[in-house]
């Protein structure tokens, strides 16, 4: 019973941020919309069950293994290394951390792609031939997990992230909850260019192209979540200036039914 509270807040907090999410994205793409559709999109109702999956899931998947990390770092890395770490000023350990992040999370993504077991998992995301805001949300659990995990661990390996302090570390905190709510952005079905900005920092063109289902020369690409530079090292960088996908979605085939959805990449293939 002591965790239903806590619980029960998240679930509020999540509701208020539902809310104003809606107020802020639905008139946006109403007037800037890139492709004429509903608000109420097909499978509008199975996105929203993943927000609140996608947000309460992953939390407490995660406490035990980032305990691990955190209890092995402890003991496998000189005590003053994180203390020397902890000192450096704020502003360089954030955006260290957040370089950091998203190399990890780029990986992550990128074999979510080409690594068949992780692909089922991730197929999900693509299954969306329409592509709006709450599109972001769609993701099986395990999808995420192992997304955060790659871009967690690095970061608290190298000590810009503290694994066994007492006070709440705020650089993975503002990490992800910036990146939660840049992808709400990046997914939105918005006509928006950003200039050159859009080599700084992601854009609705950019990640669109990532969701792209307009043939093989231009699927898997963009896989960073808010700097393409990483892509650019990589050699997995495309955006071009005044075109936008086609058609959205995969090849792969996903369940209708949003439970289907989350136990057929735990069902054995033929």
């Amino acid at each position: 019973m002591q965790h239903l509270a806590p619980f029960g807040l998240d679930v509020i907090r999540l509701c208020v941020w539902l809310v104003l999410l809606m107020i802020i994205f639905v008139p946006i793409e109403r007037r800037w919309g890139l492709h004429r559709q509903k608000v109420f999109r097909k499978a509008f109702g199975a996105d929203l069950v993943y927000y609140f999956l996608s947000s309460l899931l992953p939390k407490l998947l995660l406490v035990l293994p980032m305990t691990l990390v955190a209890a092995g770092l402890h003991h496998l890395t000189p005590g003053g290394f994180y203390a020397w770490v902890a000192s450096v000023p704020f502003w360089i350990r954030l955006p260290a951390a957040m370089v950091v992040g998203e190399v990890g999370a780029y990986w992550a993504h990128r074999w979510s792609h080409e690594i068949p077991l992780l692909w089922r998992f991730h197929a999900i995301h693509h299954s969306a031939e329409e592509i709006d805001w709450l599109v972001s949300s769609r993701a099986h659990p395990v999808d995420m997990v192992f997304t955060r995990l790659c871009s967690l661990v690095p970061m608290y390996v190298l000590g810009l992230a503290q694994p066994a302090g007492n006070d709440v570390d705020l650089v993975p905190l503002l990490i992800t909850v910036g990146g939660t709510l840049w992808g709400f952005f990046i997914h939105a079905n918005v006509k928006w260019r950003l200039g050159w900005i859009e080599w700084l920092l992601s854009s609705p063109a950019f990640h669109h192209w990532h969701h792209t289902n307009d043939g093989p020369e231009r699927i898997n690409k963009n896989y960073a979540s808010m700097l393409p530079c990483v892509d650019l090292c990589f050699g997995t960088f495309y955006l071009p200036r005044r075109e936008w996908p086609a058609k959205y979605g995969s090849d792969t085939p996903i369940s209708a039914g949003l439970a289907k959805q989350l136990f057929q990449p735990l069902a054995p293939r033929d």
